[in-house]
C-alpha cells in the first residue's frame, strides 16, 4: 500500500485541546485547556481552560460547525444527583482565540463514556461506553433448593448521536447494549480484575467511507460491524482468541487498513478492511513490547501516520510510545520507541497521543508526570525526538483543532 506524504503546508492558528480527568487533590485537574502550539511543536502556551465536562477523557472535532465533542466519564450516582450524569457535551470553538463555550449536552446511558467517532457527512456521532468493573452480588436460590452467589455487572453500550446544523447535540438515536463475558473473567490481567466478566466497548470507530462502525469489546474478545443508518445495524462480528481484549481501532489513509490494539494479550493486528461490505480478514500481529519484556504490559491508544508508513502505540507496563513500520502486506515490525512516565497502573499511565495535521510532530498526553510532551517525527523511519513540554494536570486526551488565520 503506497500513500502521498501529507501535505506539510499550513495556514492560521493550530490549538490543541486537551482533556483531562478531574482531582480531589487538584482544583487545576479536570475538564479542558486549550494550548496554542507553534507550527514546528517546538513550544506550547495554555491559552484557556473550562471546567467541565470535568472527566474529559475524549474529545473529537467538527470543522464544519467548529464544535468540539467532549465525553464527561462518569457513572451515574444511583443516589440522586449527587454528581453529573454520564454525558456526551458540545462546545463552541471560537475562532478568534479558540476559546470554548458551552453549547448543550445529552445523557450517555451506561458508566464511562470512553470514545468519540464522528461523521459530518451524514451529521452523527457515536459513544463507546466502557462501563465499570464492579460488581453487585445478588443471592439467589436453584430449583433444587440450594443458594448461590450471583455477580452483576454494568452494562456496556454503543450509543448513536444526531447532530444538529449549529453543532448542537439534537437526539440519542439509537443505543446498542453489548451482551456476554470472556471465557476466564476473574483471572483477567486487567488491574483492578473483572476486566472480562461483562462486556466493555472501548471504542466505536466510524469508517472513512461513512458506512460502518467498528467496535472493539475487550470484555469479549470480539470486534462488531455495525452498518450506519438511521440507526446502528448488526453486519459482522468477528471473534478473537480468549483473553485479548482489542480495545482501540485506528484506519490507515486509504480507508482499506485498521489497526486494533490487543489490551490484554500485549499485541497490535492489522487487518484488511473492504468498505464495501465492512468485512475484516487478519494480515498480521504482533507483540507490542520486546520478548525480552517480562511485565504486565497494557498497549491503549493506535494512531497511523498520516503518510500511512508507520503506526504508533502507547503501551502501559512498558511505559513506552512505540512505532512499527506497515509493510506493503500488511505485516508489522517494531522500529523504535521512546520512554514515557512511569505508570503508578495501567489505568493510570500515558493514554493518548495525536499527530498534527501534517504529521511533522506528535503530542503525548502522559498522564502520571502531568505533562503534555511534544515530539518531531521523521516521516522516513518514524523515529520520535522530545523537541518540548508543558504542564497539564490529568492530561488524558489531544486534539488538535486548526483555526482561521
Amino acid at each position: 500500500m503506497t500513500t502521498p506524504p501529507p501535505n506539510k503546508e499550513r495556514s492560521g492558528r493550530l490549538v490543541a485541546y486537551i482533556g483531562t480527568y478531574g482531582s480531589d487533590s487538584d482544583p487545576a485537574a479536570g475538564g479542558i485547556t486549550a494550548l496554542d502550539v507553534a507550527s514546528d511543536g517546538r513550544k506550547l502556551t495554555p491559552i484557556h481552560r473550562i471546567a467541565e465536562p470535568r472527566e474529559a477523557g475524549y474529545l473529537a472535532y467538527a470543522p464544519s460547525t467548529r464544535t468540539l465533542y467532549a465525553v464527561d466519564e462518569r457513572k451515574t450516582d444511583g443516589r440522586g444527583p449527587v454528581e453529573p450524569p454520564a454525558a456526551v457535551h458540545a462546545l463552541s470553538v471560537s475562532e478568534h482565540d479558540g476559546s470554548l463555550s458551552a453549547l448543550n449536552w445529552l445523557t450517555a446511558p451506561g458508566p464511562r463514556p470512553t470514545f468519540l467517532s464522528l461523521d459530518e457527512r451524514s451529521g452523527v456521532l457515536v459513544t463507546a461506553n466502557h462501563g465499570d468493573f464492579d460488581h453487585v452480588e445478588h443471592v439467589v436460590q436453584a430449583g433444587d433448593g440450594t443458594w448461590h452467589t450471583q455477580y452483576l455487572y454494568d452494562d456496556s453500550t454503543v450509543l448513536l448521536y444526531a447532530l444538529g446544523t449549529d453543532g448542537r447535540l439534537a437526539a440519542l438515536r439509537d443505543v446498542q447494549v453489548m451482551e456476554g463475558h470472556g471465557t476466564d473473567p476473574n483471572l483477567s490481567p486487567q488491574a483492578g480484575g473483572h476486566g472480562q466478566a461483562s462486556a466493555h466497548a472501548h471504542c466505536a470507530v466510524i469508517d472513512p467511507s461513512g458506512r460502518y462502525v467498528l467496535v472493539g469489546d475487550k470484555g469479549n474478545d470480539r470486534i462488531l460491524v455495525y452498518t450506519l443508518g438511521d440507526g446502528l445495524e448488526p453486519t459482522h462480528a468477528y471473534q478473537l482468541s480468549p483473553e485479548t481484549g482489542p480495545r482501540h481501532i485506528a484506519f490507515g489513509p486509504a480507508g482499506d487498513r485498521a489497526y486494533v490494539t490487543y489490551e490484554f494479550s500485549s499485541e497490535i493486528a492489522s487487518y484488511a478492511f473492504d468498505p464495501s461490505s465492512g468485512q475484516l480478514r487478519l494480515l498480521a500481529q504482533t507483540s507490542t513490547v520486546p520478548l525480552t519484556y517480562a511485565g504486565l504490559n497494557e498497549p491503549a491508544e493506535v494512531r497511523v501516520h498520516p503518510a500511512g508508513n508507520f503506526v504508533y502505540v502507547n503501551n502501559r507496563g512498558e511505559d513506552t510510545l512505540v512505532w512499527f513500520r506497515v509493510d506493503s502486506d500488511g505485516g508489522l515490525t517494531r522500529a523504535g520507541h521512546v520512554s514515557l512516565a512511569e505508570s503508578v497502573h495501567p489505568g493510570l499511565a500515558a493514554r493518548s497521543f495525536a499527530f498534527d495535521p501534517t504529521g511533522t510532530f506528535l503530542l503525548v498526553a502522559d498522564r502520571p508526570a502531568d505533562l503534555v510532551r511534544s515530539y518531531a517525527v521523521d516521516s522516513l523511519d518514524g523515529t520520535l525526538t522530545e523537541l518540548t513540554e508543558t504542564h497539564v494536570a490529568q492530561p488524558a486526551f489531544v486534539e488538535f483543532v486548526q483555526l482561521p488565520g
